[in-house]
């Protein structure tokens, strides 16, 4: 299928997106998921039917693909077919797949510390403190500009996060001090990490390359990641006791459902808590006593 079979096609879809506001990432990858759809049938995709998205089905799962991308491909078709083209028989047969839950990998506190003081520049430094000390998505550290740092109300102003939320989050006094000295060494206009290019930000990728490198030098064996970073920040507050509904927020989550999934992980917390064999071995000694 040419492109320009595929234009008008395309423009109606985009348009459609810009309607709903969805961001300019989710248009790429719905687009780019349309198109891939497309080269499996060999003809514009708005001539299949719910065979041919069952044997996409098949063919992805027989690729190896994981649930996830399955399930974004199915989520894209969904709006493609309901939204752009108004076949809803199609739609109503597509379903996505329900995978088990993994509890998610933690950092140690010490963990962190050796990993934040790792990265051998300045810039990367203030940039992993950023996402483990407000726990910011990989994609809101580098969308940070210098102008969304609140030293008067000690306050992160994060703009259009996910779900197109903004949210304010807590700035450590540590933080703030990285990062003056590295706004005093390096003086960014506009993005507060620019990449090569300074009218540019920084790139998810670089951020996460610099991410894995820390961990290697500091000699972690864990899977390192800037999600774990964040994983580690909810973890860390769950287990100085702060109320997982303010972890809700601060995380950007819109179900508390999301943000519970912590508790399972934070080992503090769960070893804290008394086991009520303690309370019974308490009568059993009172019946029976030792020896």
């Amino acid at each position: 299928m040419t492109d320009e079979a595929m234009s008008p096609l395309r423009r109606r879809m985009i348009e459609d997106m810009t309607i709903r506001k969805l961001a300019p990432k989710t248009q790429h990858d719905y687009v780019q998921r349309v198109k891939n759809f497309a080269a499996f049938l060999g003809r514009s995709p708005d001539t299949a039917s719910f065979e041919d998205v069952r044997r996409y089905q098949l063919h992805l799962a027989a690729s190896g693909v994981g649930v996830p991308t399955i399930n974004q491909t199915v989520s894209t078709l969904r709006f493609f077919f309901k939204v752009t083209l108004r076949r809803h028989e199609i739609v109503e047969h597509t379903h996505v797949i329900h995978e088990p839950r993994r509890l998610p990998v933690v950092l140690s506190v010490e963990e962190v510390a050796r990993l934040l003081d790792a990265p051998p520049g300045l810039k990367y430094k203030a940039a992993l403190s950023v996402a483990y000390g407000a726990g910011l998505r990989a994609n809101e550290v580098v969308s940070l500009k210098v102008a969304d740092i609140d030293s008067k109300r000690m306050i992160i102003r994060v703009e259009q996060g996910k779900g197109g939320k903004d949210r304010n989050l807590m700035l450590s006094p540590y933080l703030l001090e990285l990062l003056r000295a590295w706004w005093k060494a390096a003086r960014p206009q506009g993005w507060m990490f620019p990449g090569r290019d300074p009218a540019q930000p920084m790139t998810t990728r670089q951020l996460n390359r610099a991410c894995h490198a820390a961990a290697q030098m500091a000699e972690i064996n864990k899977r390192v990641s800037l999600h774990i970073l964040r994983h580690s920040f909810a973890t860390h507050l769950l287990e100085q006791n702060i109320d997982v509904r303010v972890i809700q927020v601060l995380l950007g989550h819109a179900k508390l459902d999301t943000t519970a999934l912590y508790t399972r992980v934070a080992t503090k917390t769960i070893s804290a808590v008394m086991s009520p064999l303690e309370h019974i071995a308490l009568k059993l000694k009172e019946i029976r006593p030792p020896g």
